[in-house]
């Protein structure tokens, strides 16, 4: 799977994913799960890199001591709004507003797109961010909605 970056605006997020042939309503299903999901997970505040202490603490986390007096101390990190999937021949696109959740959001959903098209459904290309001139954008993004 190719992954490439155009202008990314964290408030105004396109998502494009380019498949080898049109993908099936069962690999549309897979595609929508994972959005859904890498979504939610965002909206709660999950991608908050502010608290990420078992990673900082490294390989050994046996016993570790975890205050979790530091989550609530933390800056919110949630993501806003999350828009219809859509598809247009070989063409998937999700539009989204990440809100002020950091960008390991992003690495994350790098992880989970490359093992989804090594294990499901085979992507040509993922694209963060920019416009598709295969399939413009409604400028004011009235569509959205919000999980």
């Amino acid at each position: 799977m190719e992954i490439q970056f155009r202008e990314f605006n964290p408030f105004d997020l396109w998502i494009w994913l380019e498949f080898p042939t049109v993908p099936s309503r069962m690999e549309q299903q897979y595609i929508e799960e994972l959005l859904d999901s890498w979504f939610y997970l965002g909206k709660l505040g999950g991608f908050n890199a502010e608290n990420l202490r078992v990673q900082d603490t490294g390989v050994e986390i046996s016993y570790m001591e975890y205050d979790n007096s530091e989550l609530d101390h933390a800056l919110m990190a949630p993501m806003h709004n999350m828009g219809e999937i859509e598809y247009l021949g070989v063409w998937g696109r999700c539009w989204f507003d990440l809100g002020t959740s950091d960008l390991i959001a992003i690495d994350i959903l790098i992880n989970a797109m490359n093992q989804l098209s090594n294990e499901f459904v085979q992507i040509n290309k993922l694209i963060i961010g920019g416009q598709n001139e295969d399939w413009p954008v409604n400028e004011n993004n009235s569509a959205f909605y919000s999980h």
